[in-house]
């Protein structure tokens, strides 16, 4: 990463590719292990395990009552850290080995256990991975706003991360489906546990790889005093454009959860093709996608880019309950090219929260904003965690474990329907919601161009100041 020697100059930092590169590998590690989480533990603890919708429900109201804790908590913490070599980059390194081994955890639930039993293990696993999964991924996101002042520069990190973490999310979809018990098959596990150990170790490694390259900005945790609590709440708080960010990225959230969870079951139950193939309608336009966004970006400003993208992939979804069965395919595929949206534009719309607190507050407060952030959305996932297997419930769809292990593929149209409505139109509904409720966000026009501006002169003060010392 290059700085400019003159302090005085009030130039944005810019980042070389190999930066960006190696800024990228700890979202391949990240994607690697939540893709997989994410799409596999409904299916794996509804449909091979049999676990009742009501105790997965259970489990996911208390997974989301630490998560409302966890985020904003571990966020004040990491804000108020000063370690000689970063408030940030300790947590992610040393919390790497953690998220691995809880990861593991979570496949190794007995199968034979009663419905209680796997209940308390499906509950504790989660809760001890989301932990790890929380520190990590919270303070990679505070980095961003950090590095570099650029929106362009910060797409440009974002591009990269989202570029990996596609091609890590992509594998969490692949790997479980080479490895997971299919029809005709007895159900052992031992494969697919097998591979989660590896995924596991290679996810923390590259992880960690990242964190022996990446550098913190020393004016910031060594100048910037940490906010009291109360101080810091009562802002976070009270500030318009988070707030309207968080309402909208709630909406992702719970697009993203509730596609995730259902992509096996499409595949499976209402295509019936090879999972890769609609991997395939999606992914791909999805990588077109994100590097677009930086076009789109310069031409309309970050927000209206989010919003057109959001709008599109809320189309696409939608027309997957409407649409005959062949043309299902195609309607992923407009989603996929919109998802590039929250994808990549999102952290850049934090960023711009997180300079214009820093005007106000003199200090940068990404931990806060991004806990607090999660605090309000993570609830989303557990609200489609626990939609779906009501959802197919309720459509009576028949599980392999009643199907004594077998696939089947005969289900009632009410359950076919029950899936692309999970999959399609309340994804798609959210998006669209999200993307009218970026209307009132105020960073955009000469508001933004003042706030980036005023912001590059405090920090060419800060390094001043620091070198000073």
């Amino acid at each position: 990463m290059s700085q400019s020697k003159n302090v005085s100059e009030a130039a944005p930092v810019k980042l070389s590719l190999k930066y960006k590169v190696v800024w990228g590998i700890a979202a391949l590690g990240t994607s690697l292990i939540s893709g997989i989480f994410a799409a596999l533990l409904p299916i794996f603890y509804q449909d091979y395990l049999g676990v009742q919708a009501k105790w997965i429900a259970a489990a996911s109201a208390i997974y989301a009552i630490w998560n409302a804790i966890n985020d904003p908590l571990f966020g004040y913490i990491t804000d108020s850290t000063r370690f000689k070599s970063g408030r940030r980059i300790p947590y992610m390194r040393f919390t790497a080995p953690f998220l691995a081994l809880t990861f593991i955890m979570v496949w190794f639930a007995p199968p034979q256990a009663g419905q209680q039993a796997l209940f308390w293990w499906m509950l504790v696993s989660m809760i001890l991975y989301d932990t790890a999964y929380t520190m990590i991924g919270l303070v990679y996101s505070a980095l961003l706003p950090e590095v570099s002042e650029s929106d362009a520069e910060r797409n440009g990190l974002q591009i990269s991360s989202s570029l990996f973490g596609l091609l890590g999310t992509l594998l969490g979809f692949i790997i479980p489906d080479m490895f997971r018990p299919k029809g005709g098959e007895s159900l052992s596990f031992l494969p697919l546990q097998m591979s989660m150990i590896v995924v596991a170790v290679v996810g923390a490694t590259l992880i960690i790889i990242t964190t022996l390259v990446v550098k913190e900005r020393p004016e910031f945790h060594v100048l910037d005093k940490p906010l009291p609590l109360g101080k810091q709440i009562k802002a976070t708080f009270t500030n318009k454009s988070f707030l309207i960010l968080v309402a909208a990225n709630f909406m992702s959230i719970l697009m993203q959860s509730l596609i995730m969870g259902a992509l096996f079951y499409v595949a499976d139950y209402v295509l019936q093709i090879n999972t890769l193939i609609l991997l395939a309608c999606l992914f791909i336009p999805l990588v077109i996608g994100v590097p677009t966004t930086s076009l789109i970006r310069r031409r309309l400003g970050v927000v209206r880019a989010q919003q057109l993208l959001l709008v599109i992939a809320g189309v696409g979804l939608m027309l997957i309950v409407v649409v005959p069965n062949p043309l299902i395919l195609v309607c992923v595929a407009l989603a996929g090219f919109g998802l590039s949206g929250p994808q990549t534009l999102t952290n850049v719309l934090f960023a711009e929260v997180a300079d214009e607190d820093e005007l106000r507050s003199g200090v940068r407060r990404e931990g806060a904003f991004f806990g607090v952030n999660a605090l309000i959305t993570k609830p989303a996932q557990s609200i489609a965690l626990a939609l779906m297997p009501f959802m197919l419930e309720a459509t009576h769809f028949v599980t392999r474990q009643q199907n004594m292990g077998e696939i089947y593929l005969n289900q009632p149209a009410s359950a076919i329907l029950g899936i692309k409505i999970v999959a399609g139109l309340i994804p798609g509904a959210v998006l669209i919601l999200g993307a009218i409720i970026l209307i009132w966000f105020p960073l955009s026009g000469a508001h933004l161009e003042k706030v980036q501006k005023d912001v590059l002169e405090l920090h060419a003060r800060k390094r001043a100041q620091l070198e000073e010392q």
